[in-house]
């Protein structure tokens, strides 16, 4: 079998990664259409996936006016590598993966999360054989719609999937006992961040020299604007295909980004988001929240002092580990079903009894 894969953000290839691996390893032909955006093409080397560049995604306002004027080459790109590699099936998100299925007639996945409705879905939909999203979804996206317990990080954070790599103290330079944070900082520069606002660089700073008196802080700036000579926490500069075993060590995640801190909770770890101006709900962080995973906060002060309460309580980190095995151990593995749904070339019918007991009909779930 011929199986494509759309991976536009370093997200996408942690999503995909264990499912191309094992495809590849029992005899599939594989290929990941991407663009160069962030540490996207990084995380395809270090992972070795066999992969292609349709174009590329910049995070300033010159790098979309480019993007804007480039896009009609792009999709065509998009079309010649697709018509040519034939695929059997594909998998992706948005208007890319509808255009590489039209074209070639190959029955076509869209993997999703909670996030709002946009264009993309809307451009996307009509033309997808099936539509896969947590059952926390609140959206009804049609016939073609399932429903999975779980996340889309399950793929490859569930337990029977992820496994930490134990040198990640040395790599940090951290001694065995010494607690660290870990800051992300969003660039807020993808469709569905527009308009919003994160934290302020005053806050920023207030952040890190707080935190900074109780534990490490590492910083993880997007846009890498972040000056810290003269600060107290020190850079994430590891590779990003370490970040989740770094996440899994650590003492507290605080973020304004929505992926990392879902990936974190998932991890066991006490993962803080800041709302900043994104008066959206999400479905997964609220069963984040219920499971006592994650923390939402819309004040950043009520955030700052939450942090340094959980830094010194002792009992966080048993608490939160016997609430990962509790709530995680329990979702569905992903890369199993995203596996199974590729051998079965996109058809539902054909899928294996415990993968069609994973899913079911959003209209059931409502």
């Amino acid at each position: 079998m011929r199986i494509l894969v759309f991976a536009n953000t370093p997200a996408h290839v942690h999503l995909y990664r264990h499912t191309v691996n094992r495809l590849e390893r029992a005899g599939h032909d594989v290929l990941v259409l991407t663009r160069e955006y962030a540490c996207t093409t990084d995380l395809l080397e270090f992972f070795g996936m066999p992969y292609r560049v349709y174009g590329d995604h910049g995070t300033d306002a010159y790098s979309r006016l480019r993007f804007a004027r480039e896009l009609g080459g792009q999709l065509g790109t998009i079309v010649r590598e697709s018509v040519r590699f034939r695929p059997d099936v594909v998998f992706g998100r948005g208007p890319y993966a509808a255009l590489a299925g039209t074209v070639t007639r190959a029955p076509t996945v869209l993997v999703l999360d909670d996030e709002p409705g946009d264009f993309n879905h809307t451009v996307s939909r009509p033309f997808a054989d099936c539509i896969l999203s947590p059952a926390v979804t609140r959206r009804d996206l049609g016939p073609d719609h399932y429903t999975f317990e779980g996340f889309k990080e399950c793929a490859y954070l569930h337990p029977d999937v992820f496994e930490p790599d134990g040198r990640i103290r040395e790599y940090l330079g951290v001694d065995p006992e010494e607690p660290y944070v870990l800051l992300r900082f969003n660039a807020l520069d993808a469709l569905h961040d527009t308009d919003l606002e994160g934290f302020r660089p005053e806050q920023r700073r207030d952040l890190i020299e707080r935190l900074s008196e109780d534990a490490t802080v590492f910083v993880s700036d997007e846009r890498g604007e972040m000056e810290l000579r003269d600060s107290p926490a020190r850079p994430y500069d590891l590779h990003p295909a370490l970040i989740h075993d770094a996440m899994a060590e650590a003492s507290l995640l605080v973020a304004d980004t929505g992926t990392m801190a879902t990936e974190a909770a998932l991890l066991g770890t006490p993962a803080f988001r800041y709302r900043g101006t994104d008066d959206h709900e999400y479905g997964e962080f609220q069963a984040l929240e219920r499971a006592g995973l994650a923390e939402q906060f819309d004040a950043y002060e009520n955030l700052r002092d939450r942090a340094i309460d959980v830094l010194g309580d002792e009992g966080v980190p048993a608490r939160w580990q016997r609430r990962r095995q509790a709530y995680v151990g329990e979702l569905v593995n992903l890369t199993d079903l995203l596996v199974d749904i590729a051998t079965a070339r996109g058809s539902l019918d054909r899928l294996s009894p415990p993968a069609k007991q994973a899913i079911r009909p959003r209209s059931q779930s409502l």
